[in-house]
């Protein structure tokens, strides 16, 4: 779904996420992604978790302001 959005194929990455059951599902699979890949992004900057867990809440909060790619303003 990540891959998809960031290739440009939105609706690849929509049908991708609607292939989930419910939001318990998408919630577990996104824990199941964001943990370890904090992990990588600690590992090489030597921030703490609690750091990255609140700089990447500040990116997804900014993110949901954001209009999305082709929407009109």
């Amino acid at each position: 779904m990540i891959a998809a959005k960031h290739r440009g194929d939105l609706a690849g990455a929509e049908a991708l996420l609607a292939a989930f059951p419910d939001d318990a599902a998408r919630v577990r699979r996104f824990c199941l992604l964001a943990e370890p890949a904090l992990a990588l992004v600690r590992a090489q900057t030597q921030q703490t978790m609690d750091d990255l867990v609140r700089e990447l809440s500040l990116h997804m909060a900014a993110a949901s302001l954001e209009s999305p790619p082709g929407a009109a303003a």
